[in-house]
């Protein structure tokens, strides 16, 4: 059976000590811009945690838009998933390559919005799993399929029409986690056709800022000092963004080690809000109080 109480964060020690066991799966999450020129699959074939799947973030997305990463129907992802040989009996830890949580955190919250409770982060992720001398396999496993089910939970999740109604309302604090450049307008967005700024009213942390040197995530009162400073108020409901709705899961997830779950994603993030030209766009540092 899974863990349920699996903290949304584990420790290197905790995976060595568990390796191997049926029950626990680890998943190689990484995904990199293209600007980047790294190669997630082709990391992942040469060498990867052992006994880890790889989840190909943009092969298990919604086909049925040209917006990047959004989630796909429950019945899609049970299968992907199924094929990777997960199932509800599973204790999944997710990592990237990253060293800086980008993309294992998207993984992880995707678990959690198909109803997987027993899912972590592995903190530090395959940067210090490597720089500890642990153990790597090459290859591509054909695993045995297993049977996982996908429950959507809408309460995780904002779409374009939330998001265009909370500026009005500012019920929800909304918070980009993009480096700061590119929310303030200075820095071109890596998508062609996609405008420079941000949401009007929203907040900036970039999720870099969420980690140490080493890539573990800040202690909690680092974070708490970093989300305040930043302007956010944890205590009120927030929607985090970023540019396709992935970094912008570190944040989710200090927030819930924070104790703080009134969280929410919005899926289309800056692709889809800067991508339009109906939708108003602000430049320059966020208005802190306004």
């Amino acid at each position: 059976m899974p863990d349920s109480q699996l903290p949304p964060l584990v420790s290197t020690e905790w995976l060595a000590a568990r390796l191997g066991r049926a029950d626990v799966r680890v998943v190689d999450g990484s995904w990199y811009l293209p600007s980047s020129g790294r190669d997630a699959a082709s990391e992942y074939a040469a060498g990867h945690i052992p006994g880890a799947v790889f989840f190909d973030l943009d092969a298990s997305s919604a086909a049925d838009t040209t917006l990047p990463h959004m989630l796909p129907s429950a019945a899609e992802f049970a299968a992907r998933m199924s094929a990777l040989g997960l199932d509800d009996r599973s204790t999944i830890v997710v990592y990237d390559g990253s060293a800086v949580n980008l993309s294992a955190p998207r993984v992880w919250w995707t678990f959690r919005v198909f109803g997987h409770r027993a899912a972590a982060v592995l903190d530090g992720g395959l940067a210090k799993w490597k720089a500890e001398g642990r153990p790597l396999e090459p290859g591509v496993p054909r695993p045995t399929p297993g049977r996982f089910t996908a429950r959507f939970d809408p309460s995780r999740v904002r779409d374009l029409a939330a998001i265009q109604a909370n500026l009005g309302s500012r019920l929800e604090q909304v918070v980009d986690t993009r480096a700061a450049e590119r929310f303030e307008g200075t820095q071109p967005e890596p998508r062609p056709g996609v405008r420079s700024g941000h949401i009007p009213g929203s907040l900036n942390l970039p999720f870099s800022d969420l980690v140490s040197a080493n890539g573990t995530l800040l202690p909690p009162e680092r974070l708490r000092a970093r989300i305040e400073a930043a302007g956010l108020d944890p205590r009120r409901p927030v929607v985090v963004t970023c540019g396709s709705a992935t970094s912008a899961c570190s944040l989710v997830l200090a927030l819930e080690l924070l104790g703080h779950d009134r969280v929410a994603v919005y899926d289309g993030s800056w692709t889809e809000w800067g991508g339009r030209r109906d939708t108003p766009v602000e430049v320059g540092p966020a208005r802190l109080g306004a």
